[in-house]
């Protein structure tokens, strides 16, 4: 099994939330980052599967989802929680949505590039303070290496650590696609449709879907990182690069995603 294939399926393993019924214990999440201001990334979602939680996710319209594509297995069933900060508060006025449709790249593999997937859901869902999309890049526009941006998510704290019963982030910068690449010899690197980042915080595992966010826009979809050690500074985190899909895409995904941007 290759190193982004453990990955994967580690993402995967379950995080009980308020919906369940077993109680835990509050955990810190998102490697060497910090808790997030509560509902200050009012388009984050949480996605789960029989309520428990297994990727992030982040809002791109009233109705639709923008995530990982290796989130979804063998055509399960997920649900969307959307205006969550801490998954065990009940009270803080998060809601549930089911899912209307998946729109995944009909390519897609583990471990290949094709790794944006769109939700579309049940109904829109009502925009507030706390529930808010963001935007999106230009076709074929590039972020440049060095600049500041975060990524946030309900992820392990460390590699086989607890998951985030809050929302954490962490201040990353963007490297330069040839470093990158060398990074990651023994995959099929895309310069084109890959972006890493390096700092003291990262990404772990259930942060898979999450957005990394550059200024008031969201630019990668959060991919894989080292199965053995998160933000390992060997092997950088990896993140599908959207402005790529949003430009070479011929997909019904890319093409709502084009549309949408239209509108806006």
């Amino acid at each position: 099994m290759t190193i982004i294939s453990l990955l994967l399926l580690a993402s995967l393993l379950p995080h009980l939330t308020f919906t369940g019924e077993t109680e835990l214990i509050t955990h810190v999440g998102i490697v060497n980052g910090r808790e997030a201001k509560p509902h200050s990334r009012p388009y984050m979602v949480c996605l789960q599967k029989n309520w428990l939680h297994v990727c992030g996710g982040f809002l791109i319209s009233d109705e639709f989802v923008l995530t990982a594509a290796h989130c979804r297995e063998n055509s399960e069933t997920l649900t969307v929680v959307v205006g969550a900060h801490d998954l065990k508060n009940k009270t803080e006025g998060s809601v549930r949505f089911g899912v209307k449709s998946y729109h995944q790249h009909p390519n897609f593999t583990e471990g290949n590039n094709l790794c944006v997937f769109e939700l579309q859901l049940e109904e829109t869902v009502k925009l507030n303070n706390y529930v808010k999309w963001i935007s999106l890049p230009k076709n074929g526009e590039d972020v440049e290496a060095n600049t500041l941006c975060s990524v946030a998510g309900w992820g392990r704290l460390w590699t086989d650590g607890p998951l985030s019963d809050r929302l954490m982030e962490a201040n990353v910068y963007i490297m330069n696609s040839r470093a990158c690449y060398k990074r990651w010899p023994e995959i099929d690197y895309s310069v084109s449709q890959m972006m890493c980042t390096y700092a003291y915080g990262g990404f772990c595992n259930g942060d898979s879907g999450g957005p990394l966010v550059c200024g008031d826009t969201a630019v990668g979809v959060v991919s894989f990182c080292h199965t053995y050690r998160c933000n390992s500074p060997e092997n950088p985190n990896v993140y599908t690069k959207i402005s790529a899909y949003i430009f070479h895409g011929s997909t019904k995904t890319l093409e709502m995603l084009r549309d949408f941007m239209k509108k806006k």
